[in-house]
């Protein structure tokens, strides 16, 4: 993990290998208040160190303005014996915001680094995590995983799912979503609770794959 300084912020570098206790550690007892901090993923990073540098820097104070990873790629693996049981899905990091009309699925878990914008869709396999607002559609464990969850800043989803249950927003919440919008961002997470789904505050985000509980 490396650092530099920019005028008036903080450069932060997400190398591969880097874990999320050494991530913690190095950010920890930094005076981030006011700072504005670029983020940026080297090559095929660790998703639970990019969440411990997330929730780390806004801990200190930091403005977090652009996460970047332009080199990040989710490649098949190399022709080899098929193993005696299948790999579990990777978690599919999307270095950017998804726009209208984009329809984004993974067999895994899902890490987008932007927002979700109204006609985007997401689809995984496991959890859904945006760094930005979600206001398009998603569905979580859509193979049937009730463990799985969403976590948005904030979640506007004007449909969510998770699992087989379903959520929408009620049609006359324009006015509300517009007001929510113009508020500082908010963490929630959406999960399953007792068969519904219910939205709540979140402070951090959880590791994709993290089974929250109720």
């Amino acid at each position: 993990m490396k650092f530099r300084s920019t005028h008036g912020g903080l450069y932060v570098l997400i190398e591969p290998g880097d874990q999320a206790q050494g991530v913690r550690a190095a950010l920890q007892g930094r005076d981030l208040a006011g700072l504005h901090v670029t983020a940026e993923i080297q090559g095929d990073a660790d998703p639970d160190a990019l969440q411990a540098a997330l929730t780390e820097i806004r801990a200190a104070g930091g403005l977090l303005g652009r996460v970047r990873a332009p080199r990040v790629t989710v490649n098949a693996p190399a022709a080899a014996p098929l193993p005696p049981e299948p790999a579990a899905p990777q978690t599919l990091i999307v270095p950017g915001s998804l726009r209208s009309g984009f329809r984004q699925e993974c067999p895994g878990s899902a890490v987008i680094l932007g927002d979700v914008n109204p006609g985007a869709e997401v689809i995984a396999g496991g959890d859904i995590i945006v760094v930005g607002a979600l206001r398009g559609v998603a569905h979580a464990g859509a193979h049937g995983n009730e463990a799985a969850v969403v976590w948005a800043r904030p979640i506007l989803s004007a449909q969510l799912r998770i699992a087989g249950a379903l959520a929408r927003s009620p049609e006359s919440s324009s006015m509300g979503t517009m007001r929510r919008l113009a508020e500082p961002a908010r963490a929630e997470i959406a999960r399953l609770r007792n068969g519904s789904i219910a939205i709540d505050l979140a402070e951090t985000p959880p590791a994709p794959g993290e089974r929250a509980g109720n």
